[in-house]
């Protein structure tokens, strides 16, 4: 079952649950979560796909990875503790 199967077509564009979905902007190009009616590609998640996009990163997105801080410390003493835990 697609998420848009119970979408309608009106005058304000295409409604889905009572919300007024807006197409998806560029950045949204190969997100999981994109899905398509009519022709149009509209998010399955966010009705406004481009005010998630406005931050930076839209954290609905499933084609960019988060960025591991892989630079951070790490206290080697309380590694150890932490590894004769068991944890």
């Amino acid at each position: 079952m697609t998420a848009l199967e119970n979408a309608t077509k009106t005058d304000e564009g295409v409604v889905l649950n009572g919300f007024v979905l807006a197409p998806v902007v560029e950045q949204c190009a190969g997100c999981e979560r994109v899905r398509e009616f009519e022709e149009e590609q509209f998010c399955s998640s966010y009705p406004v796909p481009a005010k998630k996009w406005v931050g930076g990163r839209c954290n609905f997105a499933t084609h960019m990875k988060a960025q591991s801080a892989s630079g951070s410390k790490v206290n080697p003493l309380k590694a150890s503790k932490r590894a004769a835990k068991g944890r």
